[in-house]
């Protein structure tokens, strides 16, 4: 099992009523899944040295309790769909205090090489490939 990914919620992600922006939810999801990799062996930037993107597909998100300035939030990201072209993957944002879960969101990728022309990568790229199939929930 991977690490959870954590962090403190900045003060610039806050809003008047002095919560967490709900778009910031969005950009810790991508966080959680830049963590997922470096923790699985296999950073980001060596992805993309590669000559593969992964694009969003599609997003979603849903609040649950609202995370403060300061507050500690830990996000535990699952992947719940992977065929080699797509991937879906989960995630469940909890406050570390309180143990309570903030919000739980979803989103969808393919992989692409630069020109956005889909790729099947089990083949091509093996160790890629491997690191989202053996993380795979079943």
């Amino acid at each position: 099992m991977l690490r959870p990914y954590e962090r403190a919620v900045y003060y610039y992600e806050t809003d008047k009523m002095g919560i967490m922006h709900h778009s910031n939810y969005i950009r810790i999801f991508e966080e959680t899944r830049i963590h997922f990799l470096s923790e699985a062996g296999m950073p980001f930037p060596d992805i993309e040295a590669q000559g593969i993107l992964m694009p969003v597909l599609s997003v979603e998100c849903g609040y649950l309790r609202p995370l403060r300035f300061g507050d500690t939030f830990t996000v535990e990201l699952r992947i719940t769909d992977f065929n080699g072209v797509k991937l879906g993957v989960e995630y469940t944002v909890c406050n570390k205090a309180t143990g309570e879960v903030c919000a739980k969101g979803r989103s969808w990728h393919c992989f692409t090489d630069g020109e956005l022309k889909p790729l099947r990568i089990k083949s091509r790229y093996p160790a890629i490939y491997s690191i989202f199939a053996d993380n795979m929930e079943h």
